[in-house]
C-alpha cells in the first residue's frame, strides 16, 4: 500500500518546475545572490498580493519577528502579551530583545482568547503578539497597545490589521522556499525602512552603521523561487481548503475526534484535530503508512528555557489540554482526494 507522507512538496514543485528552474537559472546567470533586483521584485509582488504598502524580505520567519521586535524598541522592562500555543519562535523573539512574555490562554479556536489577551495587559505592556495558528486568523482584541501579527502559518488568511505581520517561507509553509526565508508586512513606511535597515546590520550607506542590526537578509535565490511560486498561491490555498472540507465531512460524526470549526478565511497550513488517545491514533496511522505530526507537544509557558518566568502547570489550562490531544493529519495541495479518504477511513478504523 502506498504511504501517505505528512508533507510532500514534490507535486507542488513538479507542477511549476519550468518556472522554478528559470528563476534559479536567472540568478545563477546574473550572479547577484544577496539582495538586489530579485528581492526587490519579490517584495513588490508580495506586497501587492497581500494588500500592504510594504513587504520587507528577511532570512526567516523567526528573523522577521525578531526584526519587528527590534524595530519597535521592545526591551528590558517591557511586557508583550502572547499565546502559549505556538512555535517557540513567537516567544523567542520577545525574550531575545530582553522583554518579558505574558501568556494569555487560548479559546476553542486554539488562538489566544481575546478576552484573556485584554485581561493580561498591564502597566508594563508594550504590545500584543497575536498568532494566526495553523492558518486561522486570531480574533482581534480591543487593546490600547500596538498589535503585531505572527502570520507565519497564515499567508493570505486575512488583511494585515496590526502594525506589522511576520511571514515564514520555510519549505513546509503554504508559500514555501527551497530553504529558509521570511518577510515583514506593514503599512507603516517608517517601520518598513527601519526593518530594512536592521536586516542589513544597520548599515546606511554600506559600512556606515547607524544602528545595531543583524544579518537578516532574504537570499536572492529564495526570492526568485518564491516569486515564481507566488502566483499559484490562491490555487494552492483553494486546494488546501477543499481537502480540509473533505476531512471535516468524513470525520464530523466521529465522537472521538473533534475537527476544527471552519472559518472561510482559514488557509489550512495544517489540518489539526483533537483526538482521544492521540498516541494510539498516531501509532495506528503510522502502521497504515500515514504520517502525522503533533503541534505542539508542550505549551510555551512550560518550556524549560522559560522556567525563570515562573509559570507552572495549570496556568493556561486550555492550551495544556490541547497539547495533550492535538494531531495534524496530512494536508498539502497535491494530496490526492483519494488519500484524504484513506486517512479518514483509517482514523475511523482506529476507534471501532
Amino acid at each position: 500500500m502506498t504511504a501517505i507522507p505528512f508533507f510532500d512538496m514534490r507535486g507542488e514543485v513538479a507542477a511549476i518546475r519550468p518556472a522554478i528552474d528559470a528563476a534559479i537559472a536567472r540568478v545563477l546567470d546574473h550572479g547577484g545572490f544577496v539582495g538586489g533586483a530579485e528581492v526587490e521584485a519579490f517584495e513588490r509582488a508580495l506586497a501587492a498580493a497581500t494588500g500592504v504598502a510594504r513587504a520587507v524580505g528577511t532570512s526567516s520567519g523567526t528573523d522577521a519577528l525578531l526584526t519587528i521586535a527590534m524595530a519597535l524598541g521592545w526591551g528590558p522592562g517591557d511586557e508583550v502579551v502572547t499565546t502559549p500555543l505556538s512555535f517557540f519562535a513567537t516567544v523567542g523573539a520577545i525574550v531575545r530583545v530582553g522583554a518579558r512574555p505574558v501568556f494569555a490562554d487560548v479559546d476553542a479556536s486554539l488562538n489566544a482568547d481575546p478576552q484573556a489577551v485584554a485581561a493580561a495587559v498591564g502597566p508594563h505592556t508594550r504590545a500584543a503578539l497575536l498568532v494566526h495558528l495553523f492558518g486561522r486568523p486570531a480574533a482581534w482584541p480591543a487593546l490600547d497597545v500596538p498589535i503585531v501579527e505572527d502570520a507565519a502559518q497564515a499567508i493570505g488568511a486575512a488583511p494585515v490589521r496590526g502594525v506589522a505581520a511576520a511571514l515564514s517561507f520555510f519549505p513546509t509553509k503554504n508559500l514555501g522556499a527551497c530553504g529558509d526565508g521570511g518577510a515583514v508586512l506593514t503599512d507603516d513606511p517608517a517601520l518598513a525602512d527601519r526593518i530594512a535597515l536592521l536586516r542589513n546590520h544597520g548599515a546606511r550607506p554600506k559600512y556606515h552603521h547607524v544602528a545595531v542590526g543583524g544579518n537578516f537578509r532574504l537570499d536572492a535565490l529564495q526570492a526568485a523561487i518564491l516569486g515564481a511560486k507566488l502566483p499559484h498561491l490562491p490555487a494552492w490555498t483553494a486546494a488546501r481548503r477543499a481537502r480540509a472540507d473533505r476531512y471535516r465531512a468524513g470525520l464530523a460524526d466521529l465522537p472521538e475526534v473533534r475537527v476544527p470549526v471552519d472559518d472561510p478565511r482559514h488557509v489550512y497550513h495544517h489540518f489539526v484535530v483533537r483526538a482521544e488517545a492521540r498516541d494510539r491514533l498516531r501509532a495506528h496511522l503510522a502502521a497504515a503508512g500515514i504520517g502525522t505530526e503533533v503541534y505542539y507537544p508542550s505549551p510555551l509557558h512550560l518550556q524549560p528555557a522559560l522556567a525563570e518566568l515562573g509559570y507552572r502547570a495549570g496556568a493556561c489550562p486550555a492550551a495544556e489540554a490541547a497539547c495533550a490531544e492535538l494531531v495534524a493529519l496530512p494536508l498539502y495541495p497535491s494530496l490526492p482526494l483519494a488519500a484524504v479518504d484513506r486517512v479518514v477511513e483509517q482514523v475511523r478504523a482506529c476507534y471501532r
